[in-house]
Protein backbone atom coordinates (compact mmCIF):
# COMPACT_ATOMS: atom_id res chain seq x y z
CA UNK A 1 0.00 0.00 0.00
CA UNK A 2 1.29 3.48 -1.11
CA UNK A 3 1.97 6.55 1.11
CA UNK A 4 -0.75 8.99 -0.24
CA UNK A 5 -0.95 12.64 1.11
CA UNK A 6 -3.94 14.36 0.22
CA UNK A 7 -6.27 17.16 1.10
CA UNK A 8 -9.68 15.99 1.80
CA UNK A 9 -13.55 16.74 2.10
CA UNK A 10 -15.50 15.40 4.96
CA UNK A 11 -17.69 12.89 3.80
CA UNK A 12 -21.33 14.07 3.40
CA UNK A 13 -20.70 17.56 4.51
CA UNK A 14 -22.80 19.93 2.79
CA UNK A 15 -21.69 23.90 2.04
CA UNK A 16 -22.56 25.52 5.50
CA UNK A 17 -22.07 22.38 8.04
CA UNK A 18 -20.28 22.47 10.55
CA UNK A 19 -17.56 20.32 9.05
CA UNK A 20 -16.55 22.23 6.24
CA UNK A 21 -15.14 25.70 7.98
CA UNK A 22 -15.47 28.60 5.66
CA UNK A 23 -17.23 26.87 2.97
CA UNK A 24 -20.11 29.71 1.95
CA UNK A 25 -17.81 32.50 2.11
CA UNK A 26 -16.55 34.37 -1.23
CA UNK A 27 -15.13 37.38 -1.18
CA UNK A 28 -12.73 39.00 1.62
CA UNK A 29 -14.18 40.38 4.50
CA UNK A 30 -16.89 37.75 4.80
CA UNK A 31 -17.69 36.04 7.79
CA UNK A 32 -19.03 32.55 8.43
CA UNK A 33 -20.36 31.91 11.67
CA UNK A 34 -21.66 28.14 11.75
CA UNK A 35 -24.03 28.61 8.73
CA UNK A 36 -24.78 32.01 8.81
CA UNK A 37 -22.66 34.56 6.29
CA UNK A 38 -22.22 37.93 7.12
CA UNK A 39 -20.24 40.83 4.93
CA UNK A 40 -20.67 42.39 1.44
CA UNK A 41 -23.49 40.38 -0.26
CA UNK A 42 -25.40 39.32 3.18
CA UNK A 43 -28.01 41.13 5.53
CA UNK A 44 -25.66 41.88 7.19
CA UNK A 45 -22.54 43.54 6.64
CA UNK A 46 -19.53 44.12 8.10
CA UNK A 47 -19.05 47.42 9.84
CA UNK A 48 -15.81 49.47 8.40
CA UNK A 49 -14.76 48.73 12.27
CA UNK A 50 -14.19 45.45 11.08
CA UNK A 51 -13.06 42.52 13.42
CA UNK A 52 -10.64 42.54 16.35
CA UNK A 53 -9.12 40.06 17.54
CA UNK A 54 -8.01 37.91 14.50
CA UNK A 55 -4.68 38.34 13.66
CA UNK A 56 -3.78 39.74 17.29
CA UNK A 57 -1.93 37.41 19.26
CA UNK A 58 -3.98 35.93 22.38
CA UNK A 59 -2.75 36.29 25.96
CA UNK A 60 0.05 34.48 27.23
CA UNK A 61 0.61 32.61 30.32
CA UNK A 62 4.17 32.43 30.96
CA UNK A 63 5.63 30.00 33.40
CA UNK A 64 9.35 31.79 34.04
CA UNK A 65 11.00 31.81 37.59
CA UNK A 66 12.33 34.56 38.86
CA UNK A 67 16.20 34.25 39.48
CA UNK A 68 17.05 34.55 43.69
CA UNK A 69 20.56 35.03 42.99
CA UNK A 70 20.69 37.53 39.94
CA UNK A 71 19.02 39.86 37.47
CA UNK A 72 16.21 38.05 35.70
CA UNK A 73 14.25 34.96 35.46
CA UNK A 74 14.84 31.39 34.56
CA UNK A 75 12.69 30.98 31.25
CA UNK A 76 9.94 28.70 31.53
CA UNK A 77 7.22 27.23 28.89
CA UNK A 78 4.60 29.86 27.00
CA UNK A 79 1.30 29.07 26.98
CA UNK A 80 -1.57 30.86 24.71
CA UNK A 81 -4.78 31.61 26.49
CA UNK A 82 -8.07 31.82 25.02
CA UNK A 83 -9.12 33.81 21.75
CA UNK A 84 -11.46 36.91 22.38
CA UNK A 85 -12.53 38.18 18.89
CA UNK A 86 -14.57 40.68 18.03
CA UNK A 87 -16.96 42.07 15.38
CA UNK A 88 -19.36 44.82 14.63
CA UNK A 89 -21.72 44.10 11.81
CA UNK A 90 -25.08 45.69 10.63
CA UNK A 91 -28.66 44.05 10.47
CA UNK A 92 -29.26 45.54 7.24
CA UNK A 93 -33.27 43.75 5.82
CA UNK A 94 -32.54 44.37 1.96
CA UNK A 95 -35.82 45.94 0.81
CA UNK A 96 -38.79 44.35 0.35
CA UNK A 97 -38.21 41.95 3.05
CA UNK A 98 -39.47 41.40 6.45
CA UNK A 99 -37.17 43.04 8.95
CA UNK A 100 -38.21 40.66 11.69
CA UNK A 101 -37.12 37.26 9.63
CA UNK A 102 -33.78 38.89 9.09
CA UNK A 103 -33.53 40.13 12.68
CA UNK A 104 -34.75 36.65 13.91
CA UNK A 105 -32.46 34.59 11.73
CA UNK A 106 -29.66 36.66 12.92
CA UNK A 107 -30.78 35.97 17.23
CA UNK A 108 -31.10 32.35 16.22
CA UNK A 109 -27.90 31.57 14.47
CA UNK A 110 -26.12 33.73 17.44
CA UNK A 111 -27.29 32.08 20.61
CA UNK A 112 -25.33 30.80 23.51
CA UNK A 113 -25.99 27.39 23.14
CA UNK A 114 -23.24 26.08 24.74
CA UNK A 115 -21.60 24.25 21.55
CA UNK A 116 -17.97 24.96 19.65
CA UNK A 117 -18.38 25.73 16.11
CA UNK A 118 -16.61 27.16 12.97
CA UNK A 119 -15.82 30.64 13.20
CA UNK A 120 -14.27 31.19 9.59
CA UNK A 121 -13.27 34.81 8.53
CA UNK A 122 -11.34 35.86 5.05
CA UNK A 123 -8.53 38.31 4.81
CA UNK A 124 -6.71 39.04 1.86
CA UNK A 125 -7.52 35.82 0.18
CA UNK A 126 -6.73 33.45 3.09
CA UNK A 127 -9.94 32.05 4.93
CA UNK A 128 -8.90 30.77 8.38
CA UNK A 129 -11.10 29.35 10.80
CA UNK A 130 -11.12 28.47 14.99
CA UNK A 131 -14.02 26.61 16.63
CA UNK A 132 -15.57 29.19 19.25
CA UNK A 133 -18.73 30.12 21.12
CA UNK A 134 -20.65 33.41 20.90
CA UNK A 135 -19.89 34.85 24.41
CA UNK A 136 -21.53 38.55 23.43
CA UNK A 137 -23.87 40.15 21.39
CA UNK A 138 -25.17 43.78 21.90
CA UNK A 139 -27.95 44.63 19.31
CA UNK A 140 -29.23 48.42 20.30
CA UNK A 141 -33.02 48.70 19.89
CA UNK A 142 -32.84 52.49 18.22
CA UNK A 143 -35.32 54.37 16.47
CA UNK A 144 -33.60 52.68 13.32
CA UNK A 145 -34.22 49.22 14.41
CA UNK A 146 -37.81 50.21 16.11
CA UNK A 147 -38.68 51.14 12.34
CA UNK A 148 -37.00 49.54 9.87
CA UNK A 149 -35.15 46.82 11.40
CA UNK A 150 -31.63 48.74 11.08
CA UNK A 151 -29.14 48.17 13.80
CA UNK A 152 -25.07 48.58 14.34
CA UNK A 153 -24.52 45.08 16.63
CA UNK A 154 -21.64 43.99 18.63
CA UNK A 155 -20.86 40.49 18.47
CA UNK A 156 -17.73 38.68 20.42
CA UNK A 157 -16.73 35.14 19.98
CA UNK A 158 -14.27 33.11 22.67
CA UNK A 159 -12.18 30.29 20.92
CA UNK A 160 -10.54 27.93 23.80
CA UNK A 161 -8.67 26.63 20.89
CA UNK A 162 -6.51 30.15 20.24
CA UNK A 163 -5.09 28.35 16.95
CA UNK A 164 -6.62 29.65 13.60
CA UNK A 165 -7.25 26.09 10.86
CA UNK A 166 -6.83 26.37 7.02
CA UNK A 167 -10.66 24.78 6.02
CA UNK A 168 -8.25 22.31 3.94
CA UNK A 169 -8.41 18.90 5.91
CA UNK A 170 -5.25 16.87 4.88
CA UNK A 171 -4.93 12.99 5.39
CA UNK A 172 -2.09 10.74 4.99
CA UNK A 173 -2.59 7.12 4.78
CA UNK A 174 0.56 4.33 4.89
CA UNK A 175 0.10 0.01 5.23
CA UNK A 176 2.75 -1.77 7.12
CA UNK A 177 6.18 -2.35 5.83
CA UNK A 178 6.35 -4.75 3.16
CA UNK A 179 10.07 -5.67 1.65
CA UNK A 180 10.38 -6.01 -2.87
CA UNK A 181 9.90 -9.81 -3.40
CA UNK A 182 12.83 -9.33 -5.74
CA UNK A 183 13.38 -11.40 -8.48
CA UNK A 184 11.47 -14.73 -9.77
CA UNK A 185 14.39 -17.13 -10.46
CA UNK A 186 12.43 -19.81 -11.43
CA UNK A 187 9.37 -19.93 -13.67
CA UNK A 188 6.86 -23.01 -13.55
CA UNK A 189 8.98 -25.27 -15.91
CA UNK A 190 11.86 -25.01 -13.48
CA UNK A 191 14.54 -23.34 -16.25
CA UNK A 192 15.56 -20.26 -14.32
CA UNK A 193 15.37 -16.51 -15.82
CA UNK A 194 13.07 -16.16 -18.19
CA UNK A 195 12.48 -12.73 -20.20
CA UNK A 196 11.07 -10.68 -19.61
CA UNK A 197 12.49 -10.30 -15.73
CA UNK A 198 9.68 -10.61 -12.99
CA UNK A 199 11.10 -8.03 -10.15
CA UNK A 200 7.75 -8.65 -8.00
CA UNK A 201 5.63 -5.85 -7.11
CA UNK A 202 6.58 -2.74 -4.92
CA UNK A 203 7.71 -2.55 -1.53
CA UNK A 204 6.08 -0.32 0.88
CA UNK A 205 8.10 1.44 3.47
CA UNK A 206 5.44 2.09 6.44
CA UNK A 207 6.26 5.74 6.45
CA UNK A 208 4.58 8.96 6.39
CA UNK A 209 5.40 12.73 5.97
CA UNK A 210 2.84 15.06 7.11
CA UNK A 211 3.50 18.71 6.42
CA UNK A 212 1.88 21.40 8.72
CA UNK A 213 2.40 24.51 6.64
CA UNK A 214 1.18 27.14 9.36
CA UNK A 215 3.02 28.04 12.30
CA UNK A 216 1.52 26.73 15.00
CA UNK A 217 1.85 22.67 16.11
CA UNK A 218 -1.46 20.82 15.20
CA UNK A 219 -2.54 17.30 16.93
CA UNK A 220 -4.05 15.12 14.51
CA UNK A 221 -6.24 12.25 14.35
CA UNK A 222 -5.04 8.93 13.98
CA UNK A 223 -6.94 6.18 12.83
CA UNK A 224 -5.31 2.33 12.61
CA UNK A 225 -6.79 -0.10 10.96
CA UNK A 226 -6.81 -3.61 11.49
CA UNK A 227 -5.59 -6.79 11.19
CA UNK A 228 -2.91 -5.76 13.27
CA UNK A 229 -0.80 -6.45 16.27
CA UNK A 230 0.30 -3.79 19.00
CA UNK A 231 0.16 -1.30 16.39
CA UNK A 232 2.45 2.35 16.40
CA UNK A 233 2.95 5.46 14.95
CA UNK A 234 6.44 6.85 15.90
CA UNK A 235 7.84 10.29 15.34
CA UNK A 236 11.29 10.26 13.74
CA UNK A 237 12.18 13.32 14.45
CA UNK A 238 12.63 12.16 18.48
CA UNK A 239 11.04 8.89 18.88
CA UNK A 240 7.82 9.97 20.50
CA UNK A 241 5.06 7.41 19.66
CA UNK A 242 1.61 6.08 20.11
CA UNK A 243 1.41 1.92 20.88
CA UNK A 244 -1.10 0.35 21.86
CA UNK A 245 -1.34 -3.56 23.47
CA UNK A 246 -3.70 -4.77 21.45
CA UNK A 247 -5.09 -7.08 18.56
CA UNK A 248 -7.12 -5.44 16.25
CA UNK A 249 -9.55 -7.84 13.82
CA UNK A 250 -10.35 -7.65 10.37
CA UNK A 251 -12.51 -4.29 10.14
CA UNK A 252 -11.50 -3.29 13.75
CA UNK A 253 -10.94 0.75 13.99
CA UNK A 254 -9.06 2.65 16.48
CA UNK A 255 -8.97 6.33 16.65
CA UNK A 256 -6.99 8.37 18.71
CA UNK A 257 -8.02 11.92 18.79
CA UNK A 258 -4.72 13.52 20.21
CA UNK A 259 -6.73 16.88 20.83
CA UNK A 260 -9.34 15.29 23.02
CA UNK A 261 -6.95 12.47 23.91
CA UNK A 262 -9.17 9.90 23.71
CA UNK A 263 -8.75 6.24 22.37
CA UNK A 264 -12.26 4.48 20.98
CA UNK A 265 -12.35 1.26 19.12
CA UNK A 266 -14.97 1.36 16.26
CA UNK A 267 -16.25 4.60 17.77
CA UNK A 268 -17.57 3.39 21.16
CA UNK A 269 -15.45 1.82 23.11
CA UNK A 270 -12.47 3.31 24.95
CA UNK A 271 -8.98 1.65 25.03
CA UNK A 272 -6.77 4.21 26.35
CA UNK A 273 -5.83 1.81 28.78
CA UNK A 274 -4.02 -0.03 26.37
CA UNK A 275 -1.81 1.92 25.82
CA UNK A 276 1.93 0.68 26.29
CA UNK A 277 4.46 1.90 28.94
CA UNK A 278 6.50 3.45 25.57
CA UNK A 279 3.29 5.41 24.18
CA UNK A 280 3.33 8.79 24.97
CA UNK A 281 0.30 10.77 25.88
CA UNK A 282 -1.97 11.24 23.30
CA UNK A 283 -2.01 14.79 23.64
CA UNK A 284 2.25 15.39 23.42
CA UNK A 285 1.71 13.61 20.38
CA UNK A 286 1.83 16.75 17.93
CA UNK A 287 3.16 18.00 14.49
CA UNK A 288 5.40 20.78 14.32
CA UNK A 289 5.63 23.60 11.51
CA UNK A 290 7.20 21.92 8.66
CA UNK A 291 7.77 18.46 7.76
CA UNK A 292 6.44 15.51 10.25
CA UNK A 293 7.88 11.96 9.48
CA UNK A 294 6.24 9.46 11.02
CA UNK A 295 6.38 5.74 10.42
CA UNK A 296 3.96 2.28 11.13
CA UNK A 297 5.26 -0.24 12.92
CA UNK A 298 3.41 -3.39 14.43
CA UNK A 299 4.24 -6.93 15.99
CA UNK A 300 2.83 -8.76 13.41
CA UNK A 301 5.28 -11.30 12.05
CA UNK A 302 3.55 -11.35 8.48
CA UNK A 303 1.61 -7.97 8.19
CA UNK A 304 -1.52 -8.08 6.77
CA UNK A 305 -1.84 -5.86 3.25
CA UNK A 306 -5.39 -4.89 4.65
CA UNK A 307 -3.77 -2.94 7.81
CA UNK A 308 -3.14 0.64 7.87
CA UNK A 309 -2.78 4.20 9.75
CA UNK A 310 -4.56 7.30 8.39
CA UNK A 311 -3.36 10.35 9.60
CA UNK A 312 -5.42 13.61 9.16
CA UNK A 313 -4.75 17.32 10.45
CA UNK A 314 -5.60 20.97 9.59
CA UNK A 315 -2.46 23.51 9.20
CA UNK A 316 -2.70 25.83 12.26
CA UNK A 317 -1.52 29.31 12.83
CA UNK A 318 -1.47 31.80 15.65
Amino acid sequence: MATTVTPVSVSGSAPGSDDTPGSLITLDGQIQWGSLLMGTGTPYPVDRAGITGWDDLPELDFGDVLRPDQHGAWPGDRWAQTRLIGATVWLAPPAGTDPLATAAAFRAATGPDGQERWLAVRLLGETLAVRARVSRRVVPQDRSYATAGFAKVSLQWTATDPRRYAPALHEALTGLPVAEPGLVWEDPAGSGLSWPLDWGGAGTAGSISAVNAGGASVRPVVEFRGPVQRPSLTRLSDGRQLQYDLALGPGDLLTVDTEAGTVLLNGTASRIYTATPDSSPEQLFTLEPGTTDLAFRSDDVTPSAAASVTVRWRDAHW
